[in-house]
């Protein structure tokens, strides 16, 4: 017998004899169930460490100076393009007058004529270049008693209708039609309106903002500030004796409204919660008046938003997000996997409508309700920035540490157990067996 080693008698597993050790059926069909049990239990456990969550995150926005961008499709099926004006306004003080970059409008038919894409142009459907440009080098316009505007093409003449509108404007002047106005009876103005009265409009595209408190709204006719007052030239749009299928109302569907850029399919899909319908509350809203004179309001509580996907590296994302201007604000992080996060915004709203004759709202079972008179007929989007940042962090709940720890308590635990039930089986078929004896 060899020579015991200091450390046998601090050995914890002592060991039998193989004449000691009794195998029974029982104890190996227990034996193939824990095993069964044990690579279950391990394969979830490797489940549960591969697993991505969704970690958020509250901080206080500390980002000074940015832009913004806001994405919107909206459909007026009663309202043509040629009265449509879409105004943006903060309150930094800058203005956005008849937005013309980045925004399209779309002229389609009337509904009963199933709404169908007439012709796209950009917002501006004005083109004083293609107008002025059958003119006489010399020919130089009247502005019908008012002072040429400044981005007139010829400096003090007005050209084209348009600038003529916009000299009127200037001048805080009702234009309508522009009777007599030699410009627009050469470009046929009144017969374009007169044209389009019974078309709707879908306006598209993207508009960038100050990320600062402001408005933005679509409203029929030309805009303009009187005194501190924006208003605008609803002649046209609230012209009198006009048939019924010719009479305009601000009916509206917004088929998507969103702040910066969407979410991937792929993250929507593994965020439940961050889908289209909860980011863009807005999205597939329909609001319908049969009256012209009638206000649509949207009171919206941006937050911003960060997506760090996993393996999310800070130093390379912030090189991604400040390398180039022109790359659409918040969407570096797309092409870049996990290199680069993803800025954007999500949003809350609240609605209101009132008829701009005033009343109650007892149509809507508010009797004690009273609405203001007066007004802009439009839709308007009155947006608040939260001083607070939402972070969503992907992570692995369990490290790999965890992992083996929980492989290892799942492999004792289950082995714990099976041999408790075959010792009690074996000690049960043993006193069954004595009895019978007996």
């Amino acid at each position: 017998m060899p020579a015991k080693s200091r450390f046998t008698r601090l050995d914890a597993f002592a060991k039998t004899v193989d004449e000691a050790r009794i195998r029974t059926t029982s104890g190996g069909i227990i034996t193939i169930a824990s095993l069964l049990i044990v690579m279950w239990l391990v394969w979830g456990e490797w489940m549960d460490y591969r697993r991505v969550v969704v970690l958020p995150e509250l901080v206080v926005d500390k980002s000074r100076g940015e832009k913004m961008e806001i994405h919107l499709n909206i459909t007026f099926p009663r309202l043509p393009c040629e009265l449509t004006t879409l105004d943006v306004m903060d309150v930094s003080g800058e203005q956005q007058v008849g937005v013309a970059h980045g925004v399209n409008k779309v002229r389609l038919a009337s509904v009963a004529e199933g709404g169908r894409v007439l012709d796209v142009q950009a917002l501006e459907l004005h083109s004083a270049q293609e107008v002025a440009k059958h003119l006489d080098p010399d020919y130089c316009g009247e502005c019908g008693g008012a002072p040429a505007p400044a981005n007139a093409i010829k400096a003090g003449c007005c050209n084209t209708c348009d600038e003529v509108r916009e000299a009127y404007a200037q001048q805080q002047w009702a234009f309508g039609k522009g009777p007599n106005i030699e410009q627009c009876e050469r470009e046929g103005y009144a017969q374009r309106i007169d044209a389009q009265r019974r078309e709707g409009c879908r306006l598209e595209g993207v508009v960038r903002v100050n990320k600062v408190v402001g408005n933005f709204h679509i409203a029929p006719g030309r805009s303009f500030s009187s005194g501190n007052v924006h208003v605008h030239d609803v002649a046209n749009y609230l012209e009198a004796e006009l048939p019924p299928a010719e009479q305009h109302t601000m009916t509206h569907i917004i088929h998507q409204l969103r702040f910066g850029p969407q979410l991937p399919d792929e993250l929507s899909d593994r965020w439940q919660w961050t889908d289209h319908h909860h980011t863009n509350p807005l999205d597939s809203t329909r609001q319908e008046t049969p009256e012209a004179g009638y206000s649509f309001m949207y009171f919206v509580k941006v937050v911003s938003t960060s997506y760090l996907p996993l393996g999310w590296d800070p130093l390379q994302s912030t090189s991604l997000h400040s390398a180039s201007d022109s790359t659409p604000l918040g969407a570096h992080g797309l092409g870049q996997g996990s290199q680069g996060s993803i800025e954007t915004h999500q949003y809350s709203v609240t609605s209101h409508k009132r008829s701009l004759r005033g009343g109650d709202a007892s149509d809507e079972g508010h009797q004690e309700r009273i609405h203001a008179a007066n007004g802009i007929p439009g839709v308007f989007f009155n947006y608040d920035i939260s001083p607070m940042k939402v972070i969503n962090r992907e992570a692995r709940p369990k490290t790999f540490t965890g992992f083996l720890t929980g492989v290892c308590a799942i492999i004792g635990g289950t082995l714990t157990v099976a041999a408790a039930i075959d010792r009690t089986l074996y000690e049960g078929v043993n006193r069954v067996r004595k009895l019978h004896s007996n």
